[in-house]
């Protein structure tokens, strides 16, 4: 396999190797990764978890503590949420991958730094490549901003459609940021009613808009 960190407006596939065969592949190089301290102070690497062959891929931030302990995302409180948010897409965390900007826990859950980023989502890249889904969840301001290369902030941009390249991207609030927050949690499982209503899912009410909303 050879490894291109492309931006994600040019992104291509990866290689020969089957989807599986690629993840399994960055996900061994995740785990071996030394390219900045947030290294030191791991318990586990968090690569990503899920289907090689969804059609739905979910990015967030970074890894809490219970994902650094247990090695996959969204595990904790914001995790079991996000597996009730996908049933209004009529989804199951089986469908679809799910991966992080930053694949180590940040000090004290603290703000993804710009040097951590640029060091960390070349590996995020690469899954997007070898995944190629249909559709990309961004899940907060981290991922949206990297993923659509914007200074606009999540609460402009969530529930609309957006293009990159290829990709389709659904900006959405992050979990976390939904689960005592009563107005955020409506907003969040009105938008995941959204992309199972664009997946086929869930039926529309009336005609679907031309813009998919």
């Amino acid at each position: 396999m050879t490894i291109h960190y492309d931006h994600f407006k040019t992104i291509s596939p990866l290689g020969d190797e089957t989807s599986e065969q690629l993840l399994g592949m960055i996900g061994d190089a995740v785990r071996a990764c030394r390219k900045c301290y947030l290294c030191e102070g791991r318990t586990n690497a968090v690569p990503g978890f899920g289907n090689a062959g969804a059609r739905i891929m979910l990015i967030g931030e970074a890894p809490g503590k219970n994902e650094d302990l247990q090695g996959k995302p969204f595990v904790g409180a914001a995790g079991n949420y996000l597996t009730e948010l996908l049933g209004y897409a009529g989804l199951t965390r089986e469908e679809v991958f799910i991966a992080n900007i930053l694949k180590c826990r940040p000090p004290s859950n603290r703000n993804p730094q710009p040097d951590e980023i640029f060091e960390c989502t070349p590996y995020l890249r690469d899954q997007v490549r070898a995944i190629m889904p249909e559709y990309i969840v961004t899940m907060g301001n981290f991922a949206t901003k990297f993923i659509l290369r914007t200074d606009r902030g999540i609460t402009g941009l969530r529930g609309n459609l957006q293009k990159t390249g290829q990709f389709s991207v659904l900006p959405v609030f992050h979990p976390a940021a939904a689960i005592y927050d009563r107005t955020k949690r409506e907003v969040l499982e009105a938008d995941f009613v959204y992309l199972g209503r664009l997946l086929g899912n869930v039926p529309w009410e009336g005609d679907a808009p031309n813009d998919g909303r």
